[in-house]
């Protein structure tokens, strides 16, 4: 399974996955041009792209939703809830094959198991994922609102696991955001801090290959401060790396063997 974040953040989200039998777009929150150039740059093409997945209705995960939708010529997988708020707040134009998901309940494209997990983020009908091709085990869990008790029982099955590490304690304390907005964000239907991330990722088992810290804040984060705290909770065990908030960030393999260490094939 490879995965490659063509972006993370609040400025726009999207993650292309290839399963080995599917290819699917994770969010729709960046331009087709977007899409298609850092595909371009990474080998890949969006004509290889059989279906987009929305997490949520928030718009740095919907913003591009209906042009993507045009472009491709794929369906949508998104919550009945979550369309209905899609619609309510970005111009989405025509858009055709919607496919609806219950979040909680697994569905498939093709021969890949998407799991779903209800997250508490104030997204509408918000959900997380966890893919399954049969060989390996893979989580995309960002806008999670706070750690709740799915995520710790399911870090452990995971063969990979992109999670956001959104802000650093400390800094969003002491920054110029109101109380109100310091509030939301670190609140139970905001995002989850670098220690609440770390150790979610500390509950996961040796068979888990690497962790991708994503959605970081730029003004509350940084990516060196995030790994720095990740270090402290979980040593040098696991292989670490920060998603872009603007750029696509390096792809990444997941081994198709949950008992393989990580080997020199984790990139392709």
């Amino acid at each position: 399974m490879d995965v490659l974040c063509l972006q993370s953040g609040s400025s726009g989200n999207c993650v292309f996955v290839d399963t080995g039998s599917e290819c699917v777009l994770f969010d729709a929150g960046i331009s087709f041009r977007k899409v298609q150039t850092r595909l371009n740059e990474a080998g890949r093409d969006a004509s290889e792209i059989d279906a987009i997945v929305i997490s949520h209705d928030h718009r740095d995960h919907i913003g591009c939703l209906g042009v993507l939708n045009r472009k491709l010529n794929v369906p949508i997988h998104i919550s009945r809830r979550t369309l209905r708020s899609t619609e309510r707040r970005v111009p989405l134009g025509p858009v055709h094959d919607i496919q609806h998901f219950v979040p909680g309940e697994t569905f498939t494209i093709g021969e890949t198991a998407i799991e779903t997990m209800p997250t508490p983020h104030d997204g509408v009908d918000g959900a997380a994922f966890t893919l399954d091709n049969g060989c390996s085990r893979f989580g995309l869990w960002t806008d999670l609102g706070c750690v709740f008790d799915d995520m710790l029982a399911s870090v452990n099955t995971l063969d990979a696991l992109f999670i956001e590490s959104n802000y650093d304690e400390n800094m969003l304390a002491t920054s110029g955001y109101p109380e109100f907005l310091r509030d939301r964000i670190s609140g139970s239907g905001g995002h989850i801090s670098n220690r609440e991330a770390a150790e979610v990722i500390s509950h996961a088992s040796d068979h888990l290959q690497w962790a991708c810290l994503a959605h970081l804040s730029d003004e509350n984060n940084d990516p060196d401060v995030a790994l720095r705290t990740h270090r402290q909770c979980l040593g040098d065990r696991l292989h670490l790396i920060c998603a872009d908030r603007h750029l696509a960030t390096q792809p990444l393999r997941v081994s198709p063997s949950k008992n393989q260490k990580l080997t020199q094939q984790m990139f392709f």
